[in-house]
């Protein structure tokens, strides 16, 4: 009598669990990319990069859609990749600068990308 009951009942930690990492992910990119339309430090950061502002532009409207699209569950995976390349991107980008200890900063994003699509992944085709 119970055990049926307990599997009607949808667990609340395996919910928590599946949401709070992508709702997460969801608000800190599309904050980073809607910043790289406002913040000068972005511009003159691109202008180093020698990319060109397009570039800049290219790269938030990916975060901001990455992070739209995380949040929905058939599209979550498609968002993290996108995102995941963006950091990966910058990690080469800064170690290519000559600059590997920043490359930290995006790697470690990039780390937590790669777990979060691979456990979404997973949960999809369970």
């Amino acid at each position: 009598m119970f055990d049926t009951e307990s599997e009607r009942i949808p667990n609340r930690t395996v919910g928590l669990a599946t949401w709070l990492p992508r709702v997460a992910i969801a608000v800190a990119f599309t904050m980073i990319g809607v910043s790289k339309f406002r913040d000068p430090m972005w511009v003159r950061l691109f202008a180093q990069i020698g990319f060109g502002q397009w570039f800049r532009y290219f790269t938030g409207a990916l975060q901001i859609t990455g992070g739209l699209l995380t949040p929905v569950p058939r599209a979550s995976v498609i968002g993290v990749a996108m995102l995941a390349a963006t950091m990966a991107g910058a990690v080469i980008t800064w170690i290519a600068f000559g600059h590997a200890f920043t490359a930290i900063i995006p790697g470690t994003l990039l780390l937590v990308l790669l777990a979060a699509g691979a456990a979404e992944y997973y949960r999809l085709q369970a």
